[in-house]
């Protein structure tokens, strides 16, 4: 990956390549090209709803659910509200402000002082504003696996390399063109389900932490990838990571570099498993993917409001 080489912004970062005033970052390979070969994979009008209700994955330790309620406005008449919405509850996309370099900061440079809420500066809603349109591929690594014998083991949090993701699309008969969002299935619900009650670590397979599997989104020019574990990468994360610990300690994430570096959308809990057995049934894994957060001024994060349509 030549963004490696940088000298004039931090390495491995495609900060100032779409402006110096970018706030959208990957989002910007969603050009109107790229919107029209979505719509050309719409074929049958088969609709995907690509989204989890909103307390399917509860409890959680650090996101309480959300409680709903109803209220009279007059007779006839209804409305409703949430208290304790955490908008990366469930189902939910990551934006810029959710993850930051440990060394080089926020997406563009962006200032912290300035993410608070009502500042739109690399904000959800500079996302929701474009809309994320274009044209998806469904890479179903579980089913792949799951066909040798060899399910993916959550437990292990085992890492998924580049030669996995590739070796999958060869198997579903698939190609990736330069700008298309990719969907990553690893059948991690069925996972989280069968967990002990007792259980409270969160471990699942997913992205290998590694520079050529940086390179091989970016190369591709991939503007969101999504899956529907808790983290896209693998959780714990590889012990051979190259990357630096997050503020935290925890160490060896990629969520930095794709986010605060690159600018990517990443989608965590998508509900995939329907999209995926159609995929399967029909031997076309391409769709029109269309993603539209929450218009939160300043959000960090929104359901995706994801929707398949083939």
């Amino acid at each position: 990956m030549e963004l490696l080489e940088r000298t004039d912004a931090p390495a491995g970062s495609a900060w100032g390549l779409f402006g110096a005033d970018d706030e959208l970052g990957a989002v910007n390979f969603l050009s109107p090209e790229r919107v029209l070969a979505g719509t050309r994979c719409v074929r049958r009008g088969a609709v995907f709803s690509l989204d989890y209700p909103l307390d399917a994955f509860m409890p959680s330790p650090t996101r309480p659910p959300a409680r709903h309620s109803i209220v009279e406005m007059g007779p006839g008449w209804r409305d409703d509200y949430l208290d304790s919405f955490y908008l990366q509850q469930t189902s939910q996309v990551d934006g810029l402000r959710h993850a930051a370099h440990p060394v080089y900061g926020f997406y563009g440079g962006t200032s912290a002082d300035r993410l608070v809420p009502g500042d739109p500066t690399i904000g959800i809603n500079r996302w929701a504003e474009r809309g994320v349109v274009g044209r998806g591929v469904l890479v179903d690594t579980a089913r792949y696996r799951e066909a040798q014998g060899r399910p993916l083991d959550h437990d292990a949090g085992e890492p998924i390399t580049p030669e996995l993701l590739n070796a999958t699309l060869a198997a579903q008969g698939s190609h990736l063109e330069q700008g298309d969002m990719v969907l990553l299935r690893t059948n991690y619900p069925s996972h989280f389900r069968a967990r002990p009650p007792t259980a409270d670590t969160i471990r699942s397979a997913g992205l290998v932490q590694s520079h050529p599997m940086v390179s091989w989104l970016w190369d591709q020019h991939i503007p969101l990838i999504a899956s529907d574990n808790f983290a896209v990468e693998c959780i714990p994360p590889s012990p051979e990571s190259p990357f630096p610990a997050s503020a935290d300690g925890y160490g060896g994430l990629v969520h930095p570099q794709l986010i605060a570096l690159l600018g990517m959308v990443l989608g965590e809990l998508w509900r995939l498993d329907d999209l995926a057995t159609d995929c399967a049934a029909d031997g076309i894994y391409e769709f029109l993917l269309v993603v539209k957060p929450l218009d939160v001024i300043g959000g960090v994060g929104s359901p995706p409001n994801a929707t398949a349509v083939k």
